[in-house]
């Protein structure tokens, strides 16, 4: 269990050491658009997938071919890539400021209901690297299907320092 007053007082780099978390390579564009913008103090990324190296480490429908444990793994991925993405944009994970806004998108069977417990592989992870104090609210959504069949899709846009 991650002790959360120790996460404030750290800073996301060291709190990544800490934790034994290695960050993939940072993800590549699967198309004609980038990783990253800034506008003002906000960074806004791209969708963020469960792939390592641009290889899908997860494919199919939570409540299907995964299970919701699954999809929280899947979830986690799709962070560590996001994380990675924002050192490679930043520099340093140390320069944010706040997460603003978390959106998980989940493919899904029809009747699946466990969104929020796959969703929180994502919250999870950026509670444990930035703090609570760092933490948005989050929108999650299931969707029919996701870009090369995988399950889970985040959104992710944080506020940094200059």
């Amino acid at each position: 269990m991650v002790d959360h007053a120790k996460a404030q007082a750290a800073g996301a780099e060291r709190r990544l050491q800490e934790l034994g978390i290695t960050l993939p390579p940072p993800p590549t564009p699967f198309g004609a658009y980038v990783e990253a913008i800034r506008t003002g103090n906000l960074v806004f990324f791209s969708g963020m997938l469960p792939v390592v190296g641009h290889e899908p480490r997860y494919i199919g429908r939570v409540g299907g071919a995964l299970t919701a444990e699954d999809g929280k793994k899947a979830a986690e991925t799709a962070t560590l890539s996001a994380l990675a993405a924002a050192r490679d944009f930043l520099g340093s994970l140390d320069r944010v400021v706040r997460v603003v806004k978390l959106g998980v998108y989940i493919a899904t069977e029809g009747d699946f209901r466990d969104h929020p417990k796959v969703a929180d592989g994502a919250s999870e992870m950026l509670l444990a690297v930035f703090g609570g104090e760092k933490l948005s609210g989050r929108v999650v959504l299931g969707v029919a299907s996701l870009p090369l069949g995988l399950p889970i899709e985040l959104e992710l846009i944080l506020e940094v320092e200059d």
